[in-house]
């Protein structure tokens, strides 16, 4: 029996475009779901061994790879679909010019495959959490709030950037350098406490920044700054508010130039 509201015809297509994505991505690979969380568990033992065991670190807390960890993995995500969105509408134009469904949804899901994919690494996070000794908090409550957010704000940019690259082609290399100059400018690496004090406030406007602290909080509940988290929600929702109108101003416009 098919969906018959517009509501539950565009989840039932969110969901079947999700799963086709990620039956692609794996089909061919032995490996399958470990490719998602090698490029976090690689990059995460590079930044430990660089700030552990080279440099003397004085930034984040312990244990460093956990909080390292907690924030690299949701940053994958973000990154993934952000860069992903830059080709949703060209790699798949005729299917796109022949469906009826609403176009949001080729953005989506992304944000949906990207996020299933991230939701998926959160044991390998709870197990170094074991291994090294960070103790689970009662921040923990906020994770999903974290998830929310995230998902809110990684639509929103989605579906900026998505029809803005159909008209301007070398925005897909613009994005790939403001998402590196975003690592580092986002408290991945270290904390948002951990900058001067005349930073901490302008830093609060990374809506990644507010994120990041819900994350770690359920291992540092240190790190939970409700200021921060509050500008990260408001900017969450105008990111998804100004994503929302290019994207209906764009669409027709997008339609004839793909």
């Amino acid at each position: 029996m098919h969906p018959r509201t517009p509501a539950a015809r565009y989840r039932h297509s969110l969901w079947l475009l999700t799963q086709r994505d990620l039956r692609v991505r794996y089909s061919t690979s032995v490996l399958g779901y470990f490719w998602s969380i090698l490029d976090p568990l690689v990059m995460a033992g590079i930044y430990w061994f660089v700030f552990t065991q080279v440099f003397q670190r004085d930034v984040g807390n312990e244990p460093y790879i956990v909080f390292l960890l907690s924030a690299l993995l949701p940053w994958m995500w973000f990154n993934g679909t952000v860069s992903d969105s830059t080709r949703a509408f060209l790699r798949e134009a005729k299917l796109i010019r022949s469906t009826r469904i609403p176009r949001t949804i080729w953005v989506n899901r992304l944000v949906l495959s990207k996020g299933i994919e991230f939701v998926a690494a959160i044991p390998v996070l709870v197990l170094f959490a074991i291994l090294f000794g960070a103790e689970l908090n009662a921040e923990a409550v906020f994770f999903p709030l974290a998830i929310l957010i995230q998902t809110v704000l990684t639509a929103g940019v989605g579906l900026l950037v998505a029809p803005l690259v159909v008209f301007f082609r070398d925005l897909e290399r613009a994005v790939k350098l403001v998402l590196r100059f975003l690592f580092y400018a986002s408290p991945v690496i270290y904390g948002t406490a951990d900058l001067p004090s005349n930073l901490q406030f302008w830093a609060a406007f990374n809506p990644l920044s507010g994120i990041f602290s819900l994350y770690r909080a359920a291992f540092f509940p240190e790190q939970l700054d409700w200021f921060v988290v509050g500008v990260s929600a408001a900017m969450s929702l105008a990111f998804l508010g100004l994503g929302l109108l290019v994207f209906t101003r764009t669409e027709r416009a997008v339609l004839k130039e793909i």
